[in-house]
């Protein structure tokens, strides 16, 4: 089942169908496990728009105004916004052109988490 952007929530298996709207150049970062290469994108369907980060090996590999289809990302929250992240368990298959519309009809809302900023949670009232 593909899931429509506007409806994603953080932790989740989620596949979506989009147009890649954005994409940025490969870079490396410092992660717990060691250093990283990734690169991020932003896709859209008819609902709205999802970052997206490609860890490893998947970094680079999406190209601006392709359609693809991404099965198996996770969500999570960053800054109040649901994004996926891609990894090597990550499937992305390349679509044909028909499958998403043109980015003018793409929506810029992007899907919120349940986070709230400047908060945190714990306990049994939230405090």
């Amino acid at each position: 089942m593909v899931d429509k952007i506007k409806d994603l929530r953080e932790k989740r298996s989620v596949t979506v169908k989009g147009r890649v709207l954005e994409v940025s150049e490969k870079r490396t970062v410092q992660t717990k496990y060691g250093p990283a290469e990734l690169s991020e994108a932003v896709i859209g369907d008819e609902t709205g728009r999802v970052k997206v980060t490609l860890w490893r090996e998947k970094a680079g590999t999406l190209k601006e105004g392709e359609v693809v289809e991404i099965r198996d990302g996770w969500t999570t929250s960053y800054r109040g916004e649901v994004q996926i992240n891609v990894n090597k368990r990550t499937e992305i298959i390349k679509l044909d052109d028909s499958e998403a519309p043109p980015p003018e009809e793409i929506p810029e809302d992007r899907p919120k988490s349940g986070e709230r900023r400047g908060r945190r949670s714990g306990g049994r009232f939230g405090h």
